[in-house]
């Protein structure tokens, strides 16, 4: 069975989307690569998640990475926390924002444990985190405990009923860190079942398909040029709920 320190070794030595960029790590190329590409492939994000209206209010991002997310809660105003478990996560955080001259708290800590006051937040943002942690319903249980009464938090996890899931069983391509050692999918119901504590939860099924610029050979070229097509000419509403992504949005 994986530990935490199983996980944090693994996240210590991959960074996502690490090969969509030519530019040195921790340079102003690689990070805007990384922007990028993000918003390229999670541009649902943009239209789901309201940056800009935190403005004064305190945002703590789990799992925060290079920092890519948790930025433009900082360019839009918001008093910006961003903790992960691995070391090397945090001291790319930190570098993105000294060289956009943004501010933010950054600190080593495990989202299952974090050393943090409760009620100390008005929104937790966790995209991208629960599925790869030991023990999701503590993470979960951890991050609503920081927040306000009335604070708002944001969870991503991967839909195990999902188009994406489906297509690599069939064409035997591995999942991006497939490798790690927690990787875990959910159906609705679990994802629902997991934040049963707060008092409002809204899941939203997003990520569809779109080009990708990982995938090469003729498994690549079949996917973006006819997959990718033929599943977005469908209508939304007949397959939304076989999206890859599960957007949880709670209030505490």
């Amino acid at each position: 069975m994986a530990t935490t320190a199983d996980v944090r070794e693994y996240w210590n030595r991959h960074i996502h989307d690490l090969e969509i960029t030519r530019h040195p790590v921790g340079s102003r190329g690689f990070f805007d690569d990384l922007d990028q590409y993000h918003f390229e492939k999670l541009h649902h994000l943009l239209r789901l998640v309201d940056f800009a209206g935190w403005r004064g209010r305190r945002v703590l991002e789990v799992g925060c990475g290079a920092g890519v997310d948790l930025a433009r809660f900082a360019k839009g105003g918001a008093d910006v926390t961003g903790v992960d478990l691995a070391p090397s996560a945090i001291d790319l955080a930190r570098a993105n924002f000294e060289q956009q001259g943004l501010r933010g708290e950054f600190r080593v800590a495990d989202g299952e444990q974090l050393p943090l006051p409760e009620s100390s937040f008005d929104l937790v943002y966790a995209h991208g985190v629960v599925q790869y942690t030991v023990n999701p319903q503590r993470l979960v249980d951890e991050c609503r405990r920081v927040l306000t009464s009335g604070g708002e938090a944001v969870f991503q996890v991967y839909n195990r009923h999902s188009w994406l899931h489906a297509l690599s069983k069939l064409m035997k391509v591995g999942l991006e860190h497939e490798d790690a050692p927690v990787l875990l999918k959910f159906s609705t119901g679990e994802f629902r079942r997991l934040l049963s504590g707060f008092r409002d939860v809204r899941i939203v099924p997003e990520r569809f398909p779109v080009r990708s610029r990982l995938h090469g050979g003729w498994k690549g070229a079949l996917y973006n040029s006819v997959f990718v097509g033929v599943f977005n000419a469908v209508p939304r509403p007949l397959v939304r709920r076989f999206g890859w992504h599960l957007l949880a949005f709670c209030r505490k």
